[in-house]
C-alpha cells in the first residue's frame, strides 16, 4: 500500500464521517483513527437515498427517562474492539456523552458508535457479531 492509497482512505474517512478504519492486505496491517468532526455526529452513508440520509441525524436525547441509541448504518455489531478484549459497556455501566458504546462494521470499515447522552446502560439490544439494520435500537440509556 502506497502513500497515495493511504491519503485516499483518509479522505474517504473524512467525507463519510468515519472515525476508525482497520485494513489488512498482503500481510500488512493499517489502522487509521481520527476524532469526529463534532461531538454526537454520526456517519452518513453517501450512497443512501436522500430520504434515508436526511433521517440519520439523531433525535435529541431526552433529559430524563430512557434514550435509545440507534444504528446509523447496516452492519455487523461488535461489543468490543477485539474478540479478546472486554466489551465497551455492559448493563449497568455509567457512560458520558461521546463515550464509545460499540463498533459497527460496514463494508470492511469500522464505525464507532458513541453515547448521545450521559447515563446508565439499562439494555443492550444486540449481540456481538449480529447484523444490525439501519435505525435498529442498539442500547437504552437512562
Amino acid at each position: 500500500m502506497d502513500i497515495q492509497q493511504i491519503k485516499e482512505i483518509a479522505e474517504t474517512m473524512r467525507e463519510n464521517g468515519l472515525t476508525l478504519v482497520d485494513i489488512t492486505q498482503d500481510g500488512a496491517s493499517l489502522r487509521l483513527e481520527r476524532k469526529p468532526a463534532r461531538a454526537g455526529a454520526l456517519p452518513v452513508p453517501t450512497a443512501a437515498p436522500p430520504q434515508i440520509a436526511a433521517e440519520t441525524a439523531p433525535a435529541p436525547a431526552k433529559e430524563c427517562g430512557t434514550a435509545e441509541v440507534k444504528s446509523p448504518i447496516v452492519g455487523v455489531f461488535y461489543a468490543s474492539a477485539s474478540p479478546d478484549s472486554e466489551p465497551y459497556v455492559q448493563v449497568g455501566s455509567r457512560v458520558k456523552k461521546g463515550d464509545t458504546l460499540c463498533i459497527i462494521e460496514a463494508m470492511k470499515l469500522l464505525n464507532e458508535i458513541s453515547a448521545e447522552c450521559d447515563g446508565e446502560i439499562t439494555e443492550i439490544c444486540a449481540a456481538s457479531g449480529q447484523v444490525v439494520e439501519y435505525a435498529q435500537v442498539l442500547f437504552r440509556i437512562r
